[in-house]
Parts: C-alpha cells; structure tokens; sequence
C-alpha cells in the first residue's frame, strides 16, 4: 500500500515537472515524430529501399527536390543506387532504432540482474562481479563492441554473416553497456536490503530471488530508467559508429550509419545531401533522448532541482 502511494505520488510529480519543461516538452515532441515516422515507415516512405524492384539505378544521385538539379518524385534526392533518400532515411532510422532498444534491453537485463546478486548476496560474488565491469570500464564501450563483433565474425561461418549480424549487433552493444546498469543495479541494493520491508520478508521466508525481484527492483527503477534512457543514445550511436566503420548491418540493409559512410564517398564530388539529411536525422534523434534522459534525472533526484 505504502509502495503504491509512493509510485503515485512520483508519477503526479513527474508529470507535473514534465508539462512544466518546455525543453522537455520540445524533446518529447521532437522524439515522438521522428520515432513515429520511423515505426510507420512501410505506410509512409514512397518506396522500399530493401526491396531492389523499387528502385532504378538511372535515378542515381538525384539532387533534392527544391534545387535545379532535382526531381519532384525524390524530396530529398536518392542515393547512390536510385534509391530515394527520405524512404532510405525512415527504413534506416527504423533499423537503428531496433538494434538500440534490443541491445539496451539486454544491456539493461544483464547489468541488472549481476547488479542486484552483486548488491544482495555481497562477498566473493559481489567481488568478482565488481572486478569485471571495472577491467570493462577501462575500455572505451566502441573498442568492447569492435572486439565482440570481431570475434563474432571469427566464429560463425561466413554465409550467415548477414542474417545473424542484427543478433551480433545486439550482443555487442549490449555487453559494452552492462556495466552502468550493473553499478547502479548493487548501489541501490546495498541500501534498500536493510530496509524494513526486505527484512519482513526474509523472515516470512520469501525466497531471495524472489525478494530481489519483487520487492527491491520495483523500488530501484528510478535511477534505472535514467540510464535506460540515456544509454539508449549511446546504443543508437554505437550501431550507427560500427555501421559506418563497415562492421554493422549488412549493405542491403542500411541503417542511418550506412548511408552516412555511404554519404562520405561523394562529399567532395559535390552530392552534399546524402550525408547531411541521415546525418541530422541522428543527431536529431540522439539530442531529444539524451534532453529527455537529463529530465529524468533532474526530476528523479531532488538535489538537482
């Protein structure tokens, strides 16, 4: 009852600091559409960059629209292969989006489970825990995901590359991105296990798992929620870094990091479009989740209000 009230209470206050930011209401707004268009971009984008019968290489590095250059059919030019930039933009985005959420699920999954055994059973296991997300720390998350797509690539037969790198994507980025969720995951659990409630239930005789999963998280998901949010940035750059390096999605694929790699190779030849609009279309994207992310730790932590 009392945790309930707890959550209402933070919720109305939430809200209320939430419709009270214009920043964060800017964000929201600013997010909402470009992820939108990107979840409906099957009804919205005129053609199918995955689909090779949509497309003409003769349109190739059309200008947009607007300029002499252009053509009324591409709003924002094609491609080097005819394909329309603003149809490849959404499916990109899309994609992004998708390696993001699935590896920072599995970053957030992994980091706080061994944050919560860490923090509740302590001893030799918090130890070892601790131990390695420290030595993980000391990478940069870009050279941990490099080296796990590496060794990926190294072990799984070459003709599967393709339709398993959305998997490898995932586990990559997700095991650079466990630590912080980990750390917060055992710093809350070090407090709340001494708590009267957790103690209640020890000597009803709950079970220690079950403890850690129904009693402690639902009472540290606050601070959890921020890195979600935060990292969830990070995860979408991180895809679009290996994209763009060439060890990302698959070229009949792209994602906003290919087209901007793609875009490079032209930039000095004069076709500036294809690398600015997937260019501004992630920045974009990362700036409203990272302002929306710092919202949520102002308003989750009374200090920094």
């Amino acid at each position: 009852m009392v945790t309930a009230l707890k959550r209402y209470v933070l919720e109305r206050e939430l809200l209320y600091l939430f419709l009270n930011s214009k920043v964060a209401i800017i964000a929201a707004i600013i997010a909402t559409l470009t992820i939108g268009s990107a979840l409906l971009a099957p009804w919205i984008a005129s053609t199918d960059p995955y689909d090779l019968k949509s497309f003409d290489l003769l349109d190739s590095l059309y200008a947009p629209a607007w300029t002499d250059e252009g053509d009324e059919r591409f709003l924002l030019g094609t491609d080097d292969q005819g394909r329309d930039l603003l149809s490849a933009i959404l499916y990109g985005t899309r994609l992004s989006l998708l390696v993001g959420v699935l590896s920072i699920t599995f970053a957030g999954l992994l980091g706080v489970t061994t944050g919560l055994l860490a923090g509740y059973y302590g001893g030799w296991l918090d130890t070892i825990i601790m131990r390695i997300a420290d030595v993980q720390l000391s990478l940069p998350a870009i050279l941990t995901a490099l080296l796990i797509d590496g060794i990926a690539r190294g072990i799984l037969p070459r003709e599967s590359h393709d339709n398993l790198m959305i998997v490898v994507l995932t586990v990559a980025i997700g095991l650079s991105l466990w630590v912080n969720f980990a750390r917060t995951a055992r710093a809350s659990t070090l407090v709340e296990r001494n708590r009267e409630y957790v103690q209640a239930a020890v000597i009803m005789g709950m079970h220690p798992i079950r403890i850690m999963f129904t009693q402690i998280l639902p009472n540290i998901m606050g601070p959890i929620m921020v890195i979600l949010t935060v990292d969830l940035a990070v995860a979408i750059l991180l895809e679009a870094t290996l994209s763009f390096l060439g060890v990302g999605v698959p070229p009949n694929q792209p994602s906003l990091g290919t087209l901007i790699r793609t875009g490079t190779e032209y930039l000095f030849s004069g076709e500036w479009w294809i690398v600015l609009f997937p260019s501004l279309m992630l920045i974009i994207l990362i700036i409203a989740v990272n302002v929306l992310g710092d919202f949520l730790r102002d308003a989750l932590n009374p200090r920094l209000r």
